[in-house]
């Protein structure tokens, strides 16, 4: 197993790469090119100049999160074979570079949602939330708004504006998307990529909605451990892979997530390892990665990814604002690094209990 932290450059992150490189066991990063708009072809240069920034470090690039998927491949739109040819190509440029790992999603408009990036916890951290209640109380545009006030004026990775500006034209084109036929789109993407990452060794980790049920009436097909092997079986691939999220599918507490890791097992390529809070039906916060801080079975993820052999990429995921740290809202570097230390003594302490 490799640790990596998110890393999403030197113009979009207050978190410089040095200061990663001092965090033990951390053999790299997962990034992207966040300028770069879904169904751009990313130029070959810039993802060379990328890597090498990041290896000039002492680190490595450990994959790409992510290769945003344009909205016609989602919805099916009559252009997708146009944009999935761009998707295409990028993959060529990052597989002639060596790079074998691409995280994506397939949610429609959002990447992922909550209603507060910045909520008081009674420590005095801030951490992300989410209350359903308050979610059902918004229209989109207002949640959009909303979301940029607490940005601390980061870009916020899967809420590009130069996207969302036209938010009611993108819930025009998914207004006849099922969530059957959004799993036919996501089927035909696959079928038409595999080929190229089979070529280039890449392999593509999907990730689960988040949170795991619909929102704004919007249709989600990756919401369970059933969904995510119906997923990895539509498409027979050693490449068509997950990257289980434990805050994603354990935002609804029905999912067993030790359960889903070992049912999944080697197609578990990549992992975000998280805590959360419940506080009520559909209303969570985001906790420390210690597990008695939150509700998810932090011993228990970290026992079945060891039963499964998990030799892939994990990183710690959404950290708190602490410390007065100013940062993109759950990627600072202190509660994550702190994360990495918690995770590396789960697993070690395991590791010697089953030698």
């Amino acid at each position: 197993m490799k640790m990596a932290l998110r890393w999403f450059g030197p113009s979009f992150d207050s978190v410089d790469l040095h200061s990663i490189r001092q965090i033990p066991g951390v053999s790299g990063v997962v990034s992207t090119l966040p300028d770069l708009a879904a169904g751009i072809d990313w130029p070959r240069e810039r993802i060379v100049d990328l890597k090498n920034t990041i290896e000039a470090e002492g680190l490595e690039l450990l994959g790409i999160e992510s290769v945003n998927i344009h909205d016609s491949i989602k919805a099916g739109t009559a252009d997708k074979d146009m944009y999935i040819e761009r998707y295409i190509n990028t993959l060529k440029s990052l597989g002639s570079v060596g790079i074998d790992l691409v995280c994506y999603n397939f949610m429609p408009v959002f990447d992922w949602t909550r209603t507060d990036l910045a909520k008081v916890r009674e420590d005095g951290a801030t951490v992300l939330a989410y209350d359903q209640k308050l979610l059902d109380a918004l229209h989109p545009e207002e949640m959009l708004a909303q979301m940029g006030k607490k940005s601390n004026n980061f870009l916020l990775p899967g809420w590009e504006p130069e996207r969302l500006g036209g938010i009611r034209e993108l819930f025009g084109i998914y207004q006849s998307v099922t969530t059957g036929s959004l799993f036919e789109n996501l089927v035909y993407f696959l079928k038409a990529i595999l080929p190229t990452c089979e070529h280039y060794g890449i392999t593509m980790a999907i990730h689960p909605d988040d949170p795991p049920w619909s929102v704004f009436g919007l249709p989600r097909i990756v919401k369970n451990g059933g969904d995510l092997l119906r997923i990895t079986q539509a498409v027979d691939s050693p490449h068509n892979c997950v990257a289980l999220c434990t805050g994603s599918l354990g935002s609804n507490p029905k999912n067993d997530l030790p359960g889903i890791i070992r049912s999944l097992g080697g197609k578990i390529a990549f992992a975000h390892v998280r805590n959360l809070r419940h506080t009520a039906e559909g209303i969570f916060e985001e906790a420390a990665h210690y597990a008695a801080d939150g509700s998810l079975d932090m011993v228990g993820i970290m026992e079945a990814f060891g039963d499964i052999g998990f030799s892939g990429i994990m990183r710690p995921d959404h950290g708190r604002a602490i410390w007065n740290e100013v940062a993109l809202p759950g990627y600072g570097l202190y509660d994550r690094a702190l994360g990495t230390q918690y995770l590396w003594g789960l697993w070690d302490a395991l590791s010697r209990t089953t030698e």
